[in-house]
This record gives C-alpha cells, structure tokens and sequence, in this order.
C-alpha cells in the first residue's frame, strides 16, 4: 500500500467516526457568510472587533497546545482562524484538532489580529462543511509533472492561486471582448455545433451520428457558412464566440476542442477588418490589463494601432532566403521544403507548402503585432481574390509574439466562383488530402441569392488568453485540455 493510499484508508475511518458520533461530514446546511477573506483583509480598520462568519478550505494547520490555527482559503484569498480551546470549549477545540488540511469549514467569530500581528478570526463555533478524504498536494509551486496540473486541474486551482488568476483574467478578456463588439452595433448569435457538411476551414472534422435521422453529422470545425447565411438573410454585423473541433494533433498551440471568436460585417473589405482587429486586441489588453504594454515570454510588446503589415511571400523571403515568387509547381515546393528540412504530405501542393514554412520558419520571428497579406487562392477557398494579383486573396493573419492571433478575408460572394472553388477543393479531397474543403450546396445556393460585399475575421480566443496572461501553453488557458486516458 502506498503512503497515499494508506492516507485514504486512515481518512476513510475518520469519516466513519464522525458519522457514529452523529457528525455529518457534508452538511446539508446552507452557511450564509458575511464577507470574503479578501474584504476582511481589505475592511479589516472598519470591521475589527467585530463578530464575522467566513467559509473555505484548510490549507494549513498548526496546534500549540490550547491553541490552533488554521490557515482558511476561498476564493477570494487566505486569512488566518485562531481557535481556543477557551472559547471554544474542551470538546469542541478537540473536535477543531481532529480536523485536517483540505477540510472545507464554516467559522463564526471576532475578527481581530494574534499577538504576531496577524489578521485573524478568533472564533467561537465552526462548522464541518466537508470532509476532505486525499491529502492536498505539497510544495505545488515550481512542481515539474505540469501534465499533472492539466489531468488534476481542481487540485491545480485549489493550491496554485497563479492558474486561478488566468482563469479570472480569460473571462474578463471575454468579457471585454463582448462589450467591443456590442458597443460598434454587432449582434452576438449562436449557430449549430453540428453540422451535415464540415466546413468554414481546411480541417479534419471529428464525427458522429444522429439515430433518429440516421444521418452522420460532424461536430463543427468553424461557424463561418452558418454566420455569412446570416449575411446573405440581412443581418449586417454578427459575432460568435464558441467552440470549434478540429481533429489534429495536440501541441503548445493547439487543442482539439478551442473557442474562436467570428465576426462578420456587411459593406466592408478587409482592409476595415484589420483597423477592427488591431482596435480590439488593444482596447482589451487596455480594459483588462491596464495597458497596451504587455510581455510575452520575455517580449516587450506594444499592441497599439497601428500595427506593422508585410506582405506574406517578403516575409518567407526575409527569414528564410526563399522567393516564393518564383516557385511556381509543386514539385518545386517540395524541393524547398526538403531544403528547409519540413515535413510534407505527398498530397501538399504549393500553397500548403507556403502554409507550413509560414508555420514553421517565419510565425516564431513576428514578435510585435504584424499582418501579413497576400495568400494564395489555394489555401484560402472562401476569400476573394485580390484586384492586383489574382492568384492571390485579399486575406490577412495577424502575427503577436509568434503567435497567430486573427485569420481574415474579404469574403468571396460570387457564387459560381465559389462552386469552382469548392470543385477543387473536393479534386484535393479525391487526391487524398483530408482537410481539404467539401462541396456545400446549400452555401453556394444561399450566395445565388445575393450576399452583399463582407469583411469576416477569426479570432482564436485561447491564444489571446496565453498573449495577455504571458502563459506558453494553451493548456495552460484551457480549464480542461484534451489529455491521453491514464
């Protein structure tokens, strides 16, 4: 039996004590407390001496004789209890003593300070709320296992206040991100998380079946043809914030289950998507944090407009000696990748290839905020084609601190060059190439009806969470991240 296991047993008898003795172990009461910790520690010129009722976990325990303290956490913070056995009575102070770290208690008492100068509550009843049965984790700060902080996220919460914070600070980003779009006339819209044709994005789905219709169906990997179906029905400026699925590997930047942020706005190109890109990220950082003046993994970044725009291929060019420009078959990519010493698909063409070196070569060098422009129609099968190059889109991603934060486009609304899009997107499917785009009838029938020119932007939340609370993992921003069974 291993030391913990021979804990869970000892605890497991203690929990069959209290009740012969007639003590519930998880009370059914209702503990109405007065304050937080936090207020008690902030009011404490206002409120000492005066009789307080507080509630949370034991996190540390101390005995000195007729004595004890204990160490009392919720969620606002900690604060020290003083119990006596004076005040409390012989039998009630050997009941506090029997207590152990990880206890979930209630406590009423006067809220004073102990002869050392501590802020505390030196009570007078307590009450069990629930009895913890595993100990609480030891030395958590600095521990190495972070899987372990991932698979074990409530203990993760319970000791480590730091992963709290981002957790607090990813619904605030939220928050703000929601009162910028609600602010500039967007309406917020839910739609399906199932969908009969996956589509919006060059991705694998994951898939399921519905038994009533007997029809599979695929859990979405991007709202986008749903949201431009609102475009095309009269809605003029729409925004959803929800999950996507894609089945791809799992990585410091990538989670098969994430949460995006799409926007999409009538009578606008992408040049105007871009001004609202760099606008949002700044007056969030600025609501949330304080400041456009952020650190990213040892970057100083500012995130005030306007931000730095390079064109796709100058950028490949500048950090990798490569002219794209001039590359103009398949074959001549793969030579360039080998030379780069990426890993290719034999179903890659040219502009995944373009995609990957960005990936790999140039995106780890765009530190300050950056939009790159110029994507090649290939890789980009919803986007219109730009004016000066028709081989290229009128498509931008914004780059901070390596990171990709935003992919946007002038929307392609021609619906017969949208079919002759999707056609070769479903040649790609039949050559073997899994992420490529199906045909979406139904889409391009809605195009037919007329969908007036748009500007559309994705912005991946979990990502400007790790931006803006400087954290190097997205499983460090995702209160659940997708882990391998034990």
């Amino acid at each position: 039996m291993t030391p913990e296991e021979h804990l869970y047993m000892t605890q497991l008898e203690k929990l069959k004590r209290l009740r012969e003795n007639g003590i519930n172990p998880y009370s059914h009461t209702q503990y109405a407390r007065t304050h937080t910790l936090s207020e008690l520690r902030e009011r404490f010129d206002e409120l000492q001496g005066q009789a307080v009722r507080v509630a949370g976990r034991i996190m540390m325990l101390r005995h000195h004789g007729r004595i004890s303290f204990a160490s009392l956490q919720d969620a606002s913070g900690r604060l020290q209890l003083m119990a006596r056995e004076d005040q409390l009575g012989k039998e009630r102070y050997l009941h506090f003593v029997d207590l152990d770290v990880g206890d979930i208690i209630g406590a009423h008492g006067i809220l004073t300070k102990s002869r050392t100068g501590e802020i505390s509550v030196d009570i007078s009843e307590f009450t069990l709320l629930a009895k913890a049965l595993r100990p609480m984790p030891e030395k958590w700060h600095g521990i190495k296992n972070v899987e372990t902080r991932y698979r074990y996220r409530y203990l993760d919460l319970i000791a480590n206040p730091s992963s709290r914070d981002v957790f607090i600070k990813r619904a605030q980003i939220i928050r703000a991100i929601r009162e910028f779009m609600d602010e500039r006339g967007f309406i917020e819209v839910e739609t399906p998380m199932m969908h009969p044709i996956p589509g919006g994005a060059l991705a694998r789905p994951f898939m399921t079946h519905h038994n009533a219709l007997d029809m599979d169906l695929y859990l979405r990997i991007a709202p986008e043809l749903y949201l431009k179906r609102l475009i095309v029905g009269g809605f003029e400026k729409v925004y959803e914030i929800g999950r996507n699925f894609r089945n791809e590997g799992i990585s410091p930047r990538h989670n098969p289950e994430f949460t995006m942020m799409e926007v999409y706005w009538a009578y606008v190109d992408y040049e105007a998507i871009m001004r609202l890109t760099e606008e949002l990220i700044h007056y969030v950082s600025e609501r949330v944090l304080g400041t456009s003046k952020i650190t990213y993994q040892g970057s100083e970044i500012d995130l005030s407009p306007p931000w730095a725009r390079k064109n796709l291929f100058d950028a490949i060019l500048e950090h990798t000696g490569v002219d794209f420009t001039t590359i103009r078959t398949d074959d001549e990519a793969r030579a360039v990748a080998d030379e780069l010493g990426l890993e290719v698909l034999p179903t890659d063409d040219r502009g995944r290839i373009i995609d990957e070196v960005l990936k790999k070569r140039v995106a780890p060098n765009l530190i300050q905020p950056t939009f790159l422009i110029g994507y090649p129609v290939e890789i980009s099968p919803l986007a219109k084609r730009s004016q000066q190059d028709p081989s290229l889109t009128e498509r931008f991603q914004a780059f901070i601190g390596g990171l990709e934060i935003a992919n946007a486009f002038s929307e392609l609304n021609d619906p017969i060059e949208q079919r002759e899009r999707f056609e070769e997107q479903m040649r790609r499917r039949e050559a073997g190439d899994e992420e490529a785009h199906q045909m979406d009838w139904d889409f391009v029938r809605a195009l037919e009806y007329g969908m007036p020119p748009t500007g559309g932007l994705g912005v991946g939340i979990d990502r400007l969470v790790m931006l803006l609370t400087d954290s190097p993992s997205i499983r460090d921003v995702i209160l659940f991240p997708l882990l391998r069974s034990e």
